[in-house]
């Protein structure tokens, strides 16, 4: 195999080499592009379900598409894979910038790739508000965990989506786990108001904190604690070993007086060092107990339930959002009515009414 074959899990092929081979097309309609062919989605079910990384990644574009044919046909794959779904421990792993999340997805996976674990990494990146693309590069991240052949990571940008995850990342997480990965680990953007779209998702949510006390320790908020199933005092190293127990001790003391976020499970506090390979172990261990825990009081399965009902209603809203605004009539009244509100010939509420044809029944 040459050096550039390579099979990690973000391989990207060599392009085309440029330059002219030396023959004349005189007749250039002949080599026009044909039209795309239909997509076999039996096959690329087939293919998914072997573990193929090609076809995995083929799969979501699929699934990320806003082309309404590439939407169909992403319904029909996942209704064929949906059966072969569920089998992995979903992971939500949130903290404030720079407190290491890259780089502790980077060490934990690896260690679970060379336990044999397959590991999927769902990686969003903050979005650009120009190109709506991702702002962080596939490769610049996390370059020992994409050598690993149990492992895929998969960047995608959070396109403006609350809580900082893709509109199609649970159904991603599904087509991860009808792939065979036993570890689906998804990292967020970071800390913001909307991390319960997050918990929402996984089984397992997970806060990584830095060395800090005092002040530091209040400014966190409640009510992202009370999601957390863990904390992790990460770069406890050098001569943060210290600061990092005291912190995590701290901690401890918060989460025991707490709301659990999980019943039947008590939050605890870990320190980790990912430059050292410190505590990941510790790590693994938790979330084991925490999965026999919660799987003996068949909580589990409730939670999993009640996020399948909160994702039907939530696509409910969003159909009827995308309804509304797909008539173009629509969009020049919600202007009209915008102008009358703004110059303060309509209240905000009559607005409303007059959009949905009800300003009769408050007269």
């Amino acid at each position: 195999m040459k050096p550039h074959q390579d099979k990690s899990a973000l391989f990207v092929m060599d392009g085309v080499k440029g330059g002219h081979d030396g023959m004349s097309y005189s007749n250039p309609k002949k080599f026009r592009k044909k039209k795309q062919e239909a997509l076999d989605i039996q096959q690329l079910a087939g293919e998914v379900r072997a573990g193929d990384r090609t076809s995995l990644a083929k799969a979501i574009t699929l699934i990320e598409s806003s082309n309404n044919t590439h939407k169909e046909d992403a319904q029909k794959l996942l209704q064929e894979l949906l059966p072969h779904t569920g089998n992995a421990i979903r992971i939500g792993i949130t903290g404030v910038p720079g407190a290491g999340k890259s780089s502790f997805i980077e060490a934990f996976g690896t260690m679970l790739c060379k336990m044999g674990k397959r590991v999927a990494v769902l990686a969003i990146d903050p979005s650009s508000s120009l190109s709506g693309g991702s702002i962080l590069g596939d490769k610049t991240r996390m370059e020992e965990l994409v050598r690993q052949e149990n492992a895929f990571v998969r960047p995608s940008p959070s396109a403006g989506t609350l809580g900082g995850v893709h509109k199609k990342s649970r159904e991603t997480m599904l087509l991860c786990e009808a792939a065979g990965y036993d570890v689906i680990l998804i990292e967020t953007v970071g800390v913001g108001q909307s991390e319960t779209y997050v918990r929402g998702m996984v089984d397992f949510f997970l806060l990584l904190v830095l060395t800090g006390a005092g002040d530091e320790l209040q400014g966190m908020k409640k009510g992202i604690m009370e999601l957390a199933d863990g904390i992790i005092v990460h770069k406890a190293d050098g001569d943060n070993v210290r600061p990092a127990r005291r912190t995590m001790q701290e901690y401890k003391q918060i989460l025991h007086f707490l709301q659990p976020s999980t019943p039947g499970w008590l939050s605890t506090a870990l320190t980790v060092s990912s430059m050292e390979k410190k505590g990941l172990d510790n790590v693994w261990a938790m979330l084991m107990e925490f999965e026999q825990t919660v799987k003996e009081s068949n909580y589990w399965n409730l939670r999993r339930h009640k996020q399948t009902r909160d994702w039907f209603h939530s696509m409910i809203t969003d159909h009827l959002i995308d309804s509304f605004y797909k008539n173009s009539d629509r969009k020049k009244q919600v202007r009209s009515l915008e102008d009358e509100i703004l110059h303060g010939r309509l209240t905000v509420t009559q607005g409303v009414n007059t959009l949905f044809g009800e300003e009769d029944n408050n007269k």
